[in-house]
């Protein structure tokens, strides 16, 4: 393992795909390595402690989310004194490519994973897939998936059409079916919006008592992205990695929602869109009385007139029933 002086790399200067791949070869030389694997990914190491943290990510999804440019494993990771590796895809790929398969060879050959006292896998989305996938090669790895996909094999999950472009990869030969790549692993934690079908049926296909789910109502098609937004992502990341994730954790991270403008915009959203404006008006009413934000106002203004709309409309509407009826008892 490397020393106990700590240097935070930055790619940050890199203006294309091209010159993100050039820096990160330059880092990789002092941290660990960067390493091409094949022409769709990459495999980026920092050698730091004695716990690793295992990511999939994509290579789009790195250079937009800030941080220098840098994975988000290593983000995490670094500041700690822990060790990352990140797979990075260079498209959506699914991690459905041999040269992948013949990396994570070489490193349990290597008996790599065996020099860490504690290793996490973690990855949201397509990378929650690959992270559950890939943990078979780490015997006793705690798995973090954030609405993970179980396979895309048209005949196991053909009710999922969101990507069609996979249709073409083959979920059917080597850590395919990612279900079946947890068994090993002492601890499983799932988490999705049990709201969105897709992402549920997914997550039921994981199961055993060492399957943990963290279900997060409304936190939308995005997960990662939301928590990212509410300051929870990386306290859950970490607590995997410091062995301290529970339900009860993420209870209390998940509250956090509550005061962040994001969350309860996109909650009202819901509730708009059922149609139901009384019980838009409360949901509104609540969130003003944790954060005063203009929007909130606005779309209560709103919400309240088209109440009161409402509630003539209805009034109008009871004397013409309660004449009709009584025409209608009146007549022999």
């Amino acid at each position: 393992m490397a020393d106990d002086t700590i240097e935070i790399f930055d790619a940050g200067e890199a203006q294309s795909d091209a010159d993100w791949l050039s820096i990160m070869e330059e880092i990789g030389e002092e941290a660990g390595y960067f390493e091409p694997l094949g022409e769709a990914h990459s495999a980026f190491f920092s050698d730091q402690g004695p716990v690793l943290l295992v990511t999939f990510e994509t290579m789009a999804g790195i250079r937009a989310a800030g941080g220098g440019q840098m994975p988000l494993g290593y983000q995490i990771a670094a500041p700690r004194g822990w060790s990352c590796l990140t797979i990075v895809a260079h498209h959506d790929s699914w991690y459905r490519d041999p040269a992948v398969w013949g990396y994570f060879d070489r490193l349990t050959d290597d008996a790599f994973f065996e020099d860490f006292d504690r290793v996490v896998f973690y990855g949201a989305g397509m990378g929650g897939y690959g992270a559950a996938a890939f943990s078979v090669v780490a015997p006793g790895a705690t798995v973090l998936a954030i609405a993970p996909q179980a396979s895309l094999d048209i005949s196991v999950a053909e009710w999922d059409k969101r990507f069609p472009a996979t249709r073409r990869l083959d979920f059917t030969s080597r850590f395919g079916f990612a279900p079946d790549m947890v068994e090993g692993a002492e601890k499983v934690l799932l988490l999705y919006d049990p709201l969105i079908q897709v992402d549920a049926v997914h997550a039921a296909f994981f199961r055993g008592p060492h399957v943990t789910r963290l279900r997060a109502f409304h936190v939308g098609r995005d997960p990662q992205v939301q928590l990212a937004r509410i300051g929870a992502l990386r306290p859950l990341i970490d607590a995997a990695c410091e062995g301290t994730l529970t339900p009860q954790l993420f209870a209390r991270l998940w509250r956090a929602r509550g005061a962040h403008p994001s969350y309860l915009g996109r909650l009202a959203g819901r509730v708009q869109t059922s149609g139901n404006t009384a019980r838009l008006v409360r949901v509104l009413r609540a969130a003003l009385g944790r954060i005063d934000h203009p929007q909130l106002h606005e779309a209560l203004a709103r919400a309240e007139e088209k109440l009161a709309r409402e509630r003539l409309d209805a009034a109008q509407e009871r004397p013409q029933d309660a004449r009709q009826q009584g025409r209608q008892q009146a007549t022999p």
